[in-house]
């Protein structure tokens, strides 16, 4: 939105591109004659910026924590089936619960982080998230998976929550949209590993040292949050007001049409994705009759894809393309290969054997890499005065909408990639209708854009 002359304090800390936030807020004072003037930062933002790297690394574990939670279990899903005697479409709503627990637990721990700090939210829920991945391991029945599955997503949404608030507090404009490729690059390592871990897993031992695993990490990534991630959000700059108020100011984001544009685009093109994290474990493995090994392979394949178009966007067209014309061409992407799966497994083409459709699922999930991190970034672009409930709603929404997603992907059986096609179609075509009808990018310029210009355009 254009500057319209307002003071820094009237953009509620709306600050220019490449600049940091912590560079926004110093007041100058005067040094000796000709010396630079000293200047004088927040100290958490500071002390957060002065160990860039390593912040980088831990909000990319945080970041990269629920796709381990949910893909290194994936190619065990077979195993859960014939080890607990459920049906696929039960043992899939172990999936959905987690997806259920991230989707809800932002909610409640985005308007938290805006009260009481970034830190205290993010330990509590990473100690409650390595007490009940343990429980996991040692769940007897399906039904109490499903259980703990649920407290661990609710337990997981606080690092998903956080580390984009902790993002929008260091960052604005174009460097935020690039850090948050950064991030991609950092957590698209877990989808490739995760899968082939999950695999060298099961050779060893059973699905239930999957769990094990994830309890080890979640243990060490606590530890590393308590020791090095500083706070990033001052308390003046906290709201002090409770549910009431959280509930006022998320009214106030879903009333802003062209957040929410982002928001449900965002949310639709994950439910897509995650349509293909939760069925092709049985479509790769029981219909085209691949092993865990060789579907763990063409998993890590799809993901660096994805990581690889998300850092063509960020170290090449952020800055120099518009933003929303690579959003909306990632969402064409999509939509054309959603289109292309249907067609392939609905018998169009004739048999089609997995060659393809592999190579149109890589389509896909690379086109992630340019709709995911633009629409992250345009929607908190917006939300300066609210990260955390902000960042809580594009989670929530992405989570819930995948939700729905995930179980429909197996009501007809195992037998067929068809519902798995239609949802990703019908979720791209939704994506690609949010965008249109409510951001409408033809009709002005996204903050974004404006901030890539240089100086004095």
């Amino acid at each position: 939105m254009p500057d319209g002359g307002q003071t820094t304090e009237g953009r509620k800390g709306h600050i220019p591109s490449g600049r940091r936030l912590s560079e926004e807020v110093p007041a100058q004072r005067p040094g000796p004659a000709g010396a630079p003037s000293a200047t004088h930062t927040t100290p958490p933002v500071a002390a957060a910026r002065g160990v860039g790297l390593l912040v980088t690394l831990v909000l990319g574990g945080l970041t990269a924590l629920p796709p381990l939670s949910m893909d290194m279990y994936l190619p065990a899903l077979p195993e859960v089936t014939r080890a607990l005697n459920s049906p696929a479409a039960t043992v899939q709503i172990t999936l959905t619960a987690c997806l259920t627990g991230m989707a809800l637990g932002q909610i409640v721990v985005g308007p938290m982080s805006d009260k009481w700090g970034r830190r205290k939210p993010l330990l509590l829920g990473m100690v409650v998230y390595v007490l009940a991945t343990a429980i996991c391991a040692l769940a007897p029945t399906t039904e109490l998976l499903i259980g703990f599955r649920l407290l661990q997503g609710l337990a997981g949404a606080a690092g998903i929550v956080i580390s984009r608030a902790v993002v929008r507090d260091l960052y604005d404009g174009v460097e935020m949209a690039r850090f948050f490729s950064t991030l991609m690059l950092i957590s698209g390592v877990a989808p490739v590993i995760a899968p082939v871990l999950g695999g060298q897993v099961l050779r060893l031992t059973d699905w239930r040292g999957i769990f094990v695993v994830l309890t080890v990490i979640g243990a060490l990534l606590t530890l590393v949050v308590w020791k090095f991630l500083h706070e990033t959000l001052p308390p003046e700059k906290r709201h002090s007001g409770g549910v009431g108020e959280a509930l006022r100011t998320m009214r106030g984001l879903v009333a802003d049409r062209v957040f929410t544009g982002y928001m449900l685009a965002g949310g639709l093109a994950f439910a897509a994705l995650f349509a293909y994290v939760s069925a092709s474990p049985f479509v790769v493995q029981e219909i085209y009759g691949a092993s865990p090994q060789t579907f763990s392979l063409l998993f890590g394949v799809n993901s660096i894809g994805l990581i690889a178009v998300g850092q063509i966007n960020g170290k090449v067209l952020v800055g120099r393309v518009s933003m929303d014309r690579v959003l909306g061409f990632g969402l064409v992407v999509i939509t054309l290969a959603g289109l292309a799966l249907l067609l392939m497994t609905s018998g169009v083409f004739g048999t089609v054997g997995l060659f393809p459709v592999a190579a149109a699922l890589f389509v896909l999930m690379s086109a992630m890499g340019l709709a995911m991190p633009n629409t992250n970034a345009q929607a908190l672009m917006r939300t300066p005065h609210a990260a955390g409930s902000a960042s809580a709603l594009i989670g929530t929404s992405s989570f819930l909408i995948g939700a729905i997603a995930s179980p429909l992907v197996g009501i007809a059986g195992e037998e067929t990639a068809v519902p798995m096609a239609v949802v990703q179609l019908v979720c791209a075509v939704g994506a690609v209708a949010c965008f249109l009808g409510l951001v409408r990018p033809w009709q002005h310029q996204r903050p974004m854009e404006q901030h890539a210009q240089p100086a004095g355009a």
